[in-house]
């Protein structure tokens, strides 16, 4: 392993990824109908309960969300595998590129929305799809890069990780510090999502989003780590 590859900042950049994935969180559930858009675990135990008619929950905005993904996954799925002997700051400058985009234009689209109403409509579905869309494209390429502990939006394993691989249960506490920090981005990016969307609404913190989003993978590909090719296995 080359000196390069031993010191790839590429956690580094997933972890901001992650602080993403709480402001994401808080503007979906917060001001989208409590909809998830980055979480399809949460959206398809929502979606049974809207299926009996729980108050408050609807059918159609966890099934647009749930096939936006699908499609933004997909699209990562290409990407990748259309990338594979190309360097990885170019996949991961295009995916961004991409991802950013879509968090830009639903920020566009949180003008005049009300989320206490959630009306105009075309306004509400156009950020859900959107920012799934955008969500499903992230997902896929992570899922792709493999990095241990860091899928940037999924925390079950890592919270079960935690404790089932401690010193109480026999374990060594591998990884602890990465898994603890991946808990942690997610609670200070929902933290600091709630703040935004009750005290300036949905626009901010998705252009702050799309920002970090950008910014951290610019940085990433000014390190010699990115060269490596895409296909290559970590």
């Amino acid at each position: 392993m080359n000196k390069s590859a031993s010191n790839d900042p590429l956690p580094l950049v997933l972890m901001v990824l992650t602080v993403t994935t709480g402001l994401v969180d808080a503007v979906s559930v917060l001001g989208l109908g409590r909809v998830f858009t980055a979480n399809m675990t949460g959206n398809i135990v929502f979606l049974g309960f809207a299926i009996v008619d729980t108050p408050g929950l609807s059918v159609p905005l966890y099934l647009v969300s749930i096939v936006s993904f699908l499609v933004g996954a997909a699209m990562g799925g290409r990407l990748g595998a259309a990338m594979v002997n190309v360097p990885r700051r170019r996949w991961l400058l295009a995916i961004a590129l991409i991802e950013a985009g879509l968090f830009f234009v639903a920020a566009l689209f949180a003008n005049g929305y009300d989320i206490n109403t959630l009306t105009p409509t075309h306004q509400l579905y156009a950020m859900i799809v959107l920012t799934a869309v955008a969500m499903g494209l992230r997902n896929a390429t992570v899922r792709r890069l493999a990095v241990p502990e860091l899928t940037t939006t999924v925390l079950t394993l890592t919270v079960t990780a935690i404790a089932a691989e401690s010193s109480l249960a026999g374990g060594s506490n591998p990884r602890f510090g990465r898994r603890l920090a991946a808990v942690l981005s997610i609670l200070a990016g929902s933290a600091v999502g709630a703040l935004l969307v009750y005290q300036v609404g949905l626009a901010v913190p998705l252009m702050l989003t799309g920002f970090c989003i950008l910014v951290a993978t610019i940085v990433y590909a000014t390190h010699p780590a990115s060269k490596t090719i895409a296909g290559n296995p970590r």
